[in-house]
């Protein structure tokens, strides 16, 4: 079975999501926590971030979002970097999770 990059990419953003911050007990998606997610013959490259650098969670997200990733048919590698560039913020979160989360009135 083939995929081509576009398939793959809308593929790992899916499957990330069952990547959950345990802090905010939301998935990593829809928190904004995801910058870029690009592929090239398989390869993913994925540009994440967290809340702070000095977030305890970030290396089991980093670990969860590998892990999830590497499942979907089409990837055969996956590169993660954490990035802080630009700093996280609550407008980067999805509207209904936002809103959930009582930063309706932040941003």
């Amino acid at each position: 079975m083939t995929f081509n990059d576009e398939d793959l990419v809308a593929r790992i953003k899916q499957a990330l999501k069952v990547v959950i911050d345990p802090e905010l007990g939301h998935n990593i998606v829809d928190l904004g926590f995801i910058y870029d997610v690009q592929v090239d013959d398989g390869a993913a490259h994925i540009t994440m971030t967290a809340t702070t650098r000095g977030c305890p969670a970030a290396s089991f997200l980093k670990d969860g979002v590998a892990s999830s990733a590497r499942l979907v048919p089409g990837v055969d590698s996956v590169d993660v970097t954490m990035t802080f560039e630009p700093p996280w913020q609550p407008s980067m979160i999805s509207p209904g999770v936002r809103s959930s989360l009582g930063f309706a009135e932040v941003n």
